[in-house]
């Protein structure tokens, strides 16, 4: 079992940054990806970015691509989504997943476990 929680809830205005924050315990020898979603009301929960646990291979969303950066810390267990740029389209819950090695990064089935969600609001 891991158990993820994430940190860094905020509203922040059109433009602004937050950085997010997961902390990751447990069966962390497990993990060999990391990613992180969002899901907006009324919608599916889409990809943002991912970050391979031990060779550091990164992927992102075209939505956030140059904007946001994902990074991780494998001696604390933590992974970082730093967001820069902000939009209002960017308001969503954020969750951070971990998954194992046989799932697809870029979709939800490929990750077995997740935090609670953080609100990330973008106000114009």
């Amino acid at each position: 079992q891991v158990f993820l929680v994430e940190s860094g809830v905020g509203l922040v205005q059109a433009g602004g940054s937050l950085r997010l924050s997961c902390s990751a315990s447990g069966r962390t020898s497990t993990i060999y990806t990391m990613g992180w979603f969002r899901q907006a009301p009324g919608k599916e929960r889409e990809f943002v970015a991912a970050i391979s646990w031990s060779g550091g291979r990164i992927y992102y969303s075209d939505s956030v691509k140059c904007r946001f950066t994902i990074s991780k810390d494998n001696a604390k267990n933590m992974v970082y989504l730093q967001m820069n740029s902000l939009k209002p389209e960017d308001t969503a819950v954020y969750y951070c997943a971990a998954g194992g090695v046989s799932g697809s990064v870029y979709y939800p089935r490929g990750y077995d476990y997740w935090g609670q969600g953080t609100q990330v609001t973008v106000s114009s």
